[in-house]
């Protein structure tokens, strides 16, 4: 096997997690487009406890294949793929661990432009890189709550002011990784990893990525979807401020 890292002691190499559920109409499309990332030699599909084809297609397409036989939510996805990574680099016998690359399952063909997040983290210029996604094709149903509260929350624990605080897809430095770990439950984990990793004095720049996703609607599903974000990001904040001895 190819080692992920060189002589100068530094990786050269990209492990990408794909946290998915239920997304057999996309993963084998996603999962191509990753693979054709130039420093990815890894690509790590968490089956988060899905009803459908998902893991097979993901396994046909090229992938590694992780499940969880049910539904443990994002942030336990994340984990599970990053000790999956970790045990691969101990059989492979390597002595630099790959950054690794957290990648949407639903975004097809667009998900090979996440290669700008990875030269800075490679480069060692950036702890972590967060995409920030153009408008997308369909606009969502949501008003801007949940961004608000993340954003706000976010700039007072860090003075860092977000772009996009809730988006998914980073490159993120192992070191980085394990300062955020335990991560922040359900959908405050990337509130929760831009804050710790933030307060461990590392480094964070948002990148542009022309990326494609789906979105959530005005229906009810919908509607909830929001209102548990908004809890899981209030819960991550809460406890961040918490830890700092803030209100």
């Amino acid at each position: 096997m190819t080692s992920p890292g060189n002589a100068s002691g530094v990786a050269t190499h990209v492990a990408a997690i794909l946290p998915a559920k239920d997304e057999a109409e996309r993963i084998a499309a996603t999962v191509a487009a990753v693979r054709a990332i130039p420093g990815v030699d890894l690509v790590v599909v968490v089956d988060d406890g899905s009803s459908d084809a998902t893991a097979e297609l993901a396994a046909a397409a090229g992938a590694e294949v992780a499940r969880h036989a049910r539904n443990r939510g994002k942030a336990a996805a994340m984990t599970t793929g990053a000790a999956y990574v970790a045990r691969h680099e101990g059989i492979e016998g390597g002595d630099h661990p790959r950054p690794l690359l957290f990648v949407d399952g639903d975004l097809e063909g667009s998900a090979a432009n996440l290669g700008v997040l990875v030269p800075p983290v490679l480069e060692g210029r950036a702890d972590m890189t967060i995409a920030t996604l153009p408008p997308q094709k369909t606009a969502g149903g949501g008003h801007g709550f949940v961004v608000r509260l993340a954003r706000k929350g976010i700039e007072d624990l860090t003075g860092f002011s977000a772009v996009q605080p809730l988006s998914g897809m980073r490159c993120i430095s192992r070191a980085a990784f394990d300062a955020a770990t335990p991560l922040a439950r359900g959908w405050g984990v990337e509130v929760g990893l831009t804050v710790d990793v933030l307060l461990a004095g590392l480094r964070v720049e948002e990148v542009p990525c022309e990326l494609h996703h789906r979105v959530s609607g005005r229906d009810w599903r919908g509607q909830l979807h929001r209102a548990r974000q908004y809890r899981d990001v209030a819960l991550a904040l809460a406890r961040r401020r918490a830890r700092r001895g803030l209100r």
